[in-house]
Order: structure tokens, then C-alpha cells, then sequence
């Protein structure tokens, strides 16, 4: 259950922007989270206040956006839309495809006091 480690990834780098930036609670987090991420959204929602508990985020909300992913088909030379690893190019069937963008997990937005 690799999210448990994702949640509390995520109250250290909340952490360190709130040293940064001087804030003292966090009311909202809103995560983005790619089609690929292989991020289980119910679990992040299960451990996020677990993990915040004590913390300058216990009873924050987490809200989770879903980001497309996109690839570049090195076949056909376009940029295509993926919805799982493994599928071939949606325009040519190639599978020699390298990932651009909807792999990860960024904090899109606070809100904080």
C-alpha cells in the first residue's frame, strides 16, 4: 500500500511550504493525479487523515482532479492520448511509445491560513 508513503510524502512537502511561505494550517489540498500514476485515489483518501493527524493538515480536505496522459509515438511523430500502459498508438497501432505527461502525483493548488 505504497499510498500510505504518498501521504506522508505529501504532509513533507506541505511542511516545507508552509515554512516557505509562511503558513501555519492547511484547510484544502487539491492533488492532480495522472491516468498512469498507478495511484489508488479511494486509498489516498483513506490514509490522508491518518497520515495528517498531529500535523498543520489534520482535517484538511483532499480533493483529487484526474489528469490525462498523453504520449509521443516515435512511429507516426504525434502526440496521442493514453488511457493505460501497455496500448498501442491510438493513430497508428505502434507500440513504441515513450510517456510525456500523466505518470505523476502534483499538489495543483491550498488552501491555507
Amino acid at each position: 500500500m505504497h499510498e500510505m508513503a504518498l501521504c506522508e510524502g505529501l504532509i513533507q512537502a506541505l511542511e516545507e511550504q508552509a515554512r516557505a511561505q509562511d503558513f501555519a494550517r492547511v484547510h484544502k489540498v487539491f492533488l492532480e493525479i495522472g491516468a498512469l500514476a498507478t495511484i489508488e485515489p479511494d486509498a489516498m483518501r483513506f490514509n490522508f487523515p491518518i497520515v495528517a493527524k498531529g500535523t498543520l493538515a489534520e482535517g484538511a480536505a483532499l480533493e483529487i482532479d484526474f489528469m490525462d496522459a498523453s504520449a509521443w509515438c516515435m512511429a507516426c511523430s504525434r502526440r496521442v492520448a493514453v488511457k493505460r500502459h501497455g496500448e498501442g498508438c491510438p493513430a497508428c497501432g505502434s507500440y513504441q511509445l515513450q510517456i510525456l505527461d500523466g505518470a505523476q502525483m502534483r499538489i495543483k493548488q491550498l488552501e491555507v491560513s
